[in-house]
């Protein structure tokens, strides 16, 4: 990468100006960006980039997919783009047909964060998102912080507001071990027993069903086409450890799931370990390229986050969060290099 520390990437139609921040520990280097917290570029130790990521701000706000972007107040879907909590009902953009997704129209990935360094491989970005914004009720104030410690790249959100309100965030890369191609040839496991079955606009049923017997089976290592010719958009859920609360919002995270991606073809894996109780595991067969420097199977994600339409579903882990508590999250990405 031919980049400095830091320096400046772009300016948005705003006026705001975008930086560019690389932590580099000698085993990984990760370019971030202050526009929606993103991982840009994500090298391994042998120097090969392992994420999709675009060159300008730009094409950020205009032809990305999120590309490794935090996303909020809420990932993933809410249905209807409306949700009701202490019996006021909310009504949200709706920017995915009927429905709200990542955030909403101008979501967590395309406003400016402020940066913070801590150091050559230590990185803290915060925001503040006012009340009523994209029909969130509260004024919150969030943050991720990105950490490198040997080849694992750690994350940990924070989040605290004034007023009770929903809250789901995730960081949504597209990784691509081999570096470029596509990944239908990856192989996935995942430590998941249960899935969420969707309509046909991607909304849970509220059903949690068993991935046994099932195309949804990764829970023994397969290739990422091996069924339903690879085309996933689904929540994984991880079982919580015996007396944990997977809706609890205080005290130290809990890694609870683990998801693992290798490439045959490089030998290069990947592990990610979580504190959230569910993972949406998308194979990246709906990207464009005519819409984006990237086409189908460029990339899969693995967003570790409260289930989809939680606001919904009493029955799911809570997404709620209520003045004096703070939401914490925690993901781990270890890699490997054979």
């Amino acid at each position: 990468m031919t980049m400095t520390g830091h320096d400046a990437f772009g300016v948005t139609p705003g006026g705001e100006q975008v930086d560019r921040y690389v932590l580099d520990n000698g085993r990984l280097r990760v370019a971030v960006l202050t526009l929606g917290a993103t991982v840009q570029r994500l090298e391994v130790a042998d120097g090969t980039n392992v994420v999709l990521g675009l060159d300008s701000v730009d094409d950020y706000l205009n032809r990305s997919r999120y590309f490794g972007a935090v996303v909020g107040r809420y990932g993933n879907r809410i249905g209807h783009a409306r949700f009701t909590l202490d019996g006021k009902e909310y009504r949200l953009a709706a920017n995915d047909g009927a429905h709200s997704l990542h955030g909403g129209v101008r979501g967590f990935d395309k406003r400016v964060w402020r940066a913070e360094p801590a150091g050559p491989a230590d990185l803290l970005l915060s925001l503040v998102s006012p009340d009523g914004e994209e029909g969130y009720p509260g004024e919150l104030t969030a943050s991720v912080r990105y950490l490198l410690d040997g080849d694992t790249l750690r994350l940990e959100y924070r989040a605290t507001t004034d007023a009770p309100t929903v809250v789901n965030l995730t960081n949504h890369s597209y990784f691509n071990l081999a570096g470029g191609g596509d990944v239908r040839g990856h192989v996935v496991m995942l430590e998941a027993g249960h899935y969420l079955p969707v309509d046909e606009g991607k909304i849970p049923t509220g059903e949690l069903a068993p991935v046994a017997g099932t195309p949804f089976d990764f829970t023994e290592p397969a290739r990422v086409d091996a069924r339903l010719d690879g085309r996933y958009d689904h929540c994984y859920v991880f079982t919580a450890p015996s007396g944990a609360d997977p809706g609890d919002r205080d005290g130290e995270p809990v890694l609870r799931g683990r998801a693992t991606v290798t490439d045959p073809g490089s030998g290069r894996s990947l592990e990610v370990a979580t504190s959230e109780p569910g993972v949406q595991f998308y194979t990246g067969h709906m990207l464009d390229g005519a819409a984006t420097p990237f086409g189908p199977f460029a990339g899969l994600c693995l967003e570790t986050q409260r289930f989809p339409d939680a606001p919904n579903r009493p029955a799911f882990p809570s997404a709620v969060l209520r003045p004096g508590a703070t939401h914490v999250s925690v993901t781990e990405y270890r890699f490997g290099v054979s």
